[in-house]
């Protein structure tokens, strides 16, 4: 493609990626550019009324990668980082991990730049409302299902299914997940992304040999994924010895108290505060030694300046796009030193639990939560035992592995549907 409205680092490194696993899979050239541009990109402007009087427009994007296999899935970002670019590449990510999960999705983003934190409840509400407003002719429950992500939760889900249903003149629950359970969610959904971490961690920990009572653990990002992950693995036997996010980082070798993190964390809202004791940079915490690291806060944290110094046996990706294709070289370079579980495999459980969370709304027929971690782990288990034999058939790394088996997922379904018109 020889232009292309898509740029920035974040894009920049999804390209990359892409282009690394095409070359390992031989794609052809010509067919490269219709698997890696996305199918649409919108744009809109979101103006509110402020509660001051003023009337401030903000800017909103939402992007679909392809829908080859289905509607396509993903979750819309509130931030003052989202661009078109970063939006773009968190959807293809998401195709990625679909297909590796074996989802009838293609993948999406979307998102507002935007500080949400310096909006009141009325103006996020009014914001929240205006974008679903502004994406209705492009949405719909077999076209594209949003979701929460960072800087969004169950309540802007809701405002956005309530906005999309009176449009409609009828309830349609099936246009958001990550709902509130009162607004046709499901169990398990808000925690389902953190309990797959733990849970892919607690295999990886199998694999090595490794006792989780003897294994330690740090956590960047305290959010809602790094919270439920620090508490999951807490619950195996795994001693939290740092944690992290964007007001302040502890440390401390003797374990430090979860439960009392997330107390302080929901009445707060950040770290900051919680003790005087123990207090790091938030850098520098990424390089003590542990078990199992966990980047579950943002993109590119993990750079080819840092990588070499990593001293964790596990890297668990919580976030999307924690780990440079720099620093991805690094840990190549040192063999079998790191276990990777990349993003696309370790982060896959929200989007699972969204898809289940789909099909029920669409059956009208609700799961129990055991009904809903069952399953979860059934497609976990699948998903990390391909993985891990892809990557040790073809002596490549996990990251390869994963990316392999959804863009040939995604490949083989263009190839059989061919090309209209």
């Amino acid at each position: 493609m020889s232009t292309s409205i898509y740029s920035g680092p974040v894009f920049a490194m999804a390209r990359q990626q892409f282009a690394q696993v095409a070359d390992h899979l031989q794609i052809l050239e010509m067919d490269r550019d219709r698997l890696l541009y996305p199918k649409r990109a919108v744009a809109v402007s979101c103006p509110i009324h402020r509660d001051d009087g003023r009337t401030e427009v903000f800017q909103g994007y939402r992007v679909q990668h392809h829908l080859t296999l289905g509607p396509t899935k993903g979750g819309t970002r509130f931030a003052t980082s989202v661009d078109i670019g970063e939006v773009a590449a968190l959807a293809i990510w998401m195709s990625w991990k679909c297909a590796l999960a074996g989802l009838p999705y293609g993948g999406a983003k979307g998102g507002i730049t935007v500080d949400p934190y310096a909006l009141s409840p009325r103006e996020l509400e009014g914001l929240s409302r205006r974008y679903m407003q502004e994406m209705i002719p492009f949405v719909g429950p077999h076209t594209d299902v949003m979701a929460p992500d960072m800087g969004t939760n169950e309540q802007v889900m809701a405002w956005f299914m309530d906005t999309y249903s009176m449009y409609q003149g009828q309830t349609i629950n099936e246009i958001v997940t990550g709902k509130p359970v009162s607004a046709g969610g499901t169990l398990g959904r808000r925690e389902a992304t953190g309990r797959g971490v733990a849970y892919l961690v607690g295999r990886a920990l199998d694999h090595l040999g490794i006792r989780a009572d003897r294994a330690t653990a740090i956590i960047q990002g305290f959010g809602n994924v790094g919270s439920v992950t620090a508490y999951c693995l807490a619950e195996r036997g795994v001693k939290i010895v740092g944690v992290c996010d964007h007001t302040a980082a502890y440390h401390d070798p003797a374990g430090l108290n979860v439960a009392g993190l997330q107390r302080h964390m929901a009445k707060n809202g950040q770290l900051a505060g919680f003790s005087a004791q123990g207090l790091i940079e938030p850098a520098e915490l990424l390089l003590r030694k542990c078990d199992v690291l966990v980047p579950a806060a943002i993109e590119q944290v993990i750079t080819g300046e840092n990588a070499p110094r990593l001293q964790c046996r596990i890297l668990a990706e919580g976030a999307n796009g924690p780990t440079t294709p720099e620093a991805d070289a690094v840990l190549q370079q040192r063999g079998d030193e790191i276990f990777v579980l990349p993003d696309i495999l370790c982060n896959a459980g929200g989007v699972i639990v969204s898809y289940f969370e789909w099909v029920q709304d669409l059956q009208r027929l609700f799961w129990e939560e055991t009904e809903v971690f069952d399953r979860l782990y059934r497609i976990l288990e699948r998903s990390f035992q391909q993985t891990i034999a892809r990557a040790k058939r073809d002596r490549i790394s996990h990251r390869m592995a994963a990316m392999a088996i959804g863009v040939s997922v995604v490949q083989s379904a263009k190839q059989t549907r061919g090309l209209f018109p």
